[in-house]
């Protein structure tokens, strides 16, 4: 089977766990509508491709591991997406959760997520050490001081250091999905990669900032302009356009270089590589053809 594939079957036994009787039946809709149709799997696939690289001698522990990150990340866009942060009426060219099935319901569609995405670790069959680190691993990477919430709190402080706020919004669960990838494989040393996570997931985000000036709707699959709207940090007001870019691709580059010796470095390269490009909107990977 290939690694879409068990992404994509491990999710859709995690989130069946919404369709047992007792469950309100328009809460299990918005909790599907969040995770399906999928979307890239970026945060898996990275952890997926990090086990492999470390051998993925328990693949319960990685499948686990990735479909947890998923949901989290599924959870924060929900989030994101509400009237109190973004107001996004659209989210993968779609109505988002709060549009289609009200404000209520998507806080708490996103609040279950973030809850399955433990009940789907503490169900694998794992050794315990592995879940015991990937649980802690994961959970760091949702909280405080330095996870995603901890992250989207920076927009509400006077002064933010935007390394840090991208770094926590967006890069700790690249780094969860980096470190969660070697302990779920049993790296001796999981946290050796959490550097490249951290600085792969800055450059996701200085990329969504990116799509957000430069792209529109329909390729961005969501509404656009929204950091200048709402008065945000973001990498396009402090380095410019084309300076933002060239920020992502020496991000990405930065991150390769910091990467751990393993077996499968190639195809690690070329999957960071292939994202970099896909992220950068058309006209401007076109511009610089």
């Amino acid at each position: 089977m290939d690694v879409m594939a068990r992404i994509e079957k491990s999710l859709v036994a995690a989130v069946a766990l919404a369709d047992r009787p007792g469950c309100p039946p328009r809460l299990s809709a918005a909790m599907q509508a969040a995770v399906f149709p999928k979307g890239a799997r970026v945060r898996p696939r990275l952890c997926h491709a990090v086990a492999a690289a470390c051998g993925d001698d328990e693949p319960a522990a990685t499948d686990a591991a990735g479909s947890a990150i998923e949901l989290l990340h599924c959870a924060s866009l929900v989030h994101d997406d509400l009237p109190c942060f973004d107001n996004a009426k659209l989210r993968r060219g779609r109505p988002s959760v709060h549009a289609a099935f009200g404000e209520p319901l998507a806080v708490l569609a996103g609040d279950a997520l973030i809850v399955l995405a433990f009940q789907t670790l503490a169900k694998s069959r794992c050794s315990p050490l592995r879940l015991a680190q990937l649980i802690a691993t994961i959970g760091d990477a949702v909280g405080v001081p330095h996870g995603i919430a901890a992250g989207q709190a920076w927009e509400c402080e006077p002064e933010i250091d935007l390394s840090r706020y991208h770094r926590s919004k967006t890069g700790a669960l690249f780094a969860a999905a980096t470190v969660s990838g070697a302990a779920a494989a049993g790296h001796e040393n999981p946290e050796a990669w959490r550097t490249l996570g951290e600085t792969i997931g800055e450059a996701y985000q200085v990329a969504d900032d990116i799509r957000d000036a430069a792209s529109d709707e329909e390729e961005a699959g969501k509404p656009v302009g929204q950091d200048a709207a709402l008065g945000r940090p973001n990498a396009v007001l402090r380095y410019g356009l084309s300076g933002a870019v060239t920020y992502l691709h020496d991000l990405v580059a930065e991150g390769i270089r910091t990467m751990p010796p393993c077996a499968h470095a190639h195809e690690l390269r070329m999957l960071m590589e292939q994202e970099a490009k896909r992220l950068v909107p058309r006209r401007l990977a076109a511009s610089a053809a």
